[in-house]
């Protein structure tokens, strides 16, 4: 295949594989998952290694704001989506998306709480 045949390809929000399609009821809260999980990660990371060259609050700042993107974007689809868990429509990753967020802005909470106490200690 060409690359002018992938350009003009159907759109990638629409994925099929054995079956299961991927469209843009499942891959918005998806993406936000994924957002709010790296928060986590990131927060982790700033709250378990602070660090001296001024890395850590960066790190502390990308945090928090992953993880309030994460929350929003995960409750608005959920506020946005027709019908329940199961139908295909994201409600499951928008909800895993809204919590993994709130927990990626409360780490990222508790590591600047930590680096403005390291500072002025």
């Amino acid at each position: 295949m060409s690359i002018l045949h992938t350009l003009v390809a159907p759109p990638a929000s629409y994925v099929s594989a054995a079956g299961y399609e991927l469209g843009s009821g499942r891959l918005v809260p998806t993406a936000a998952a994924v957002v709010g999980l790296a928060s986590v990660v990131i927060g982790g990371l700033a709250l378990t290694r602070p660090s001296r060259t001024g890395n850590g609050r960066v790190r502390t700042v990308l945090a928090l704001v992953a993880g309030l993107i994460g929350a929003v974007v995960g409750g608005l689809h959920a506020a946005n989506s027709a019908g329940g868990l199961g139908t295909g429509n994201g409600l499951a990753g928008a909800v895993i998306a809204v919590a993994l967020g709130l927990i990626g802005t409360a780490i990222a909470v508790l590591a600047l709480a930590r680096s403005r106490r390291r500072r002025h200690a």
